[in-house]
């Protein structure tokens, strides 16, 4: 049996303030090919189909394209919830699905498998939707370690895999596990994933999985392998700089009569490629830069020892998509170990007060010539006015 693994769709993302959509949909056109052409049986989605819990409407036609012709491609689709989908507005059409395409958000139904056959018998694929423990721990009551309640990812992803393994125990066969969580040992993007584990999405260990032949999992946005059978695909279109670099693709699962037979990483391509260029504002400007990057999404960090006036404006008459401009000044000097009331009880004239405070805001950097010299105007302009009352 042939398995494509994808995830965190997050249909109705946007990216600084762009939809994303028509890339999103250049891609997933992309994965379907790429199911005919493999002659894939069975398409797994894990979680974070939508960005929202409230999509918007062109979001559900999005998602309902790309299902009907994923399924048109002859290939089964089982989908399960993420922490950014709602559970209930993704799985409340699921009954009215054409065969073959599988919506799993049921919390009380992950025991129970979507089963596929092959020629080598049945595969049993178990769904576990993203599990909040304070709404789902309802459903389960007294049932971790010691009759305990579920307070954690971790002890409610435990359970939820014990009740996998005694599915598995009832159905003979192959088995894949389907889930969406934080496992142990992965590679986070930083301010990405981050924070909704810091919200309570706390680490699962690898040994939570132990059981089916492959557990395809979905949140993290880049590409893991946590052990031949348990892998995330990762997000197939880059959603932050963070994740720039990571690879976009599918994992493609073969599974032979034994089990887990093989894996290959399907690439997917990137409709705009994402850079950050750091330097001084015109070496970020500079012709070689303008003429490699116009078309790409644009993060510049220029180092400029001050602000540089209206950045963003002229990065954008260069570069269409520069979606971020960050300041981070190299440091040229040690700062000083004088303090802002050192500066100002030595400074003997206006001038030499107004460099203290420059020095103080501007990390040790006083004022250039040409700011002398106007700083020089502005003080002769007052002193004549002054001089005239």
């Amino acid at each position: 049996m042939r398995i494509l693994h994808t995830s965190d769709w997050h249909i109705g993302r946007t990216f600084h303030g762009s939809s994303t959509m028509d890339a999103l949909a250049e891609v997933l056109n992309a994965l379907t090919a790429q199911v005919r052409e493999s002659a894939v049986d069975v398409v797994i989605i894990a979680g974070d189909v939508f960005d929202s819990a409230t999509p918007a409407g062109p979001a559900y036609t999005l998602l309902s394209d790309t299902l009907l012709a994923l399924a048109e491609s002859g290939a089964k689709v089982i989908v399960t919830s993420g922490n950014h989908d709602s559970a209930a507005r993704l799985g409340f059409q699921a009954r009215l699905l054409r065969d073959g395409i599988h919506v799993l958000t049921d919390p009380l139904a992950i025991g129970t498998p979507v089963t596929v056959a092959d020629a080598d018998g049945p595969v049993h694929f178990f769904g576990i939707p993203y599990l909040e423990p304070a709404i789902v721990r309802q459903h389960f009551p007294s049932a971790g370690a010691g009759g305990a309640e579920l307070r954690t990812q971790a002890q409610t992803m435990a359970h939820a895999m014990d009740l996998v393994r005694a599915g598995m125990s009832a159905h003979e066969g192959r088995s894949v596990a389907i889930a969406h969580c934080f496992a142990a040992g992965v590679d986070a993007t930083i301010g990405l994933e981050r924070e909704v584990r810091q919200g309570g999405l706390d680490m699962v260990p690898l040994e939570v999985f132990d059981g089916p032949d492959y557990v395809a999992l979905g949140h993290i946005h880049g590409r893991q392998q946590l052990s031949d059978r348990v892998r995330y695909a990762g997000a197939p279109l880059h959603y932050s700089f963070g994740e720039q670099d990571k690879p976009r693709g599918s994992w493609l699962i073969d599974l032979d009569a034994a089990g887990l037979a093989s894996v290959e990483w399907l690439a997917l391509p990137v409709p705009r490629r994402l850079v950050t260029l750091t330097g001084t504002l015109e070496e970020i400007l500079s012709a070689e830069n303008v003429e490699a990057h116009a078309e790409h999404w644009v993060c510049a960090v220029y180092t400029d020892a001050l602000p540089q006036t209206e950045p963003m404006r002229r990065l954008r008459e260069s570069y269409a998509y520069c979606a971020m401009v960050q300041h981070q000044p190299t440091a040229t000097e040690a700062p000083s170990t004088r303090t802002y009331s050192d500066r100002l009880r030595t400074a003997l004239t206006d001038t030499e007060r107004i460099e203290a405070f420059l020095e103080h805001v501007r990390a040790g950097q006083g004022a250039g010539e040409g700011e002398l010299e106007l700083i020089r105007e502005v003080l002769d302009d007052r002193v004549r006015s002054e001089a005239l009352v």
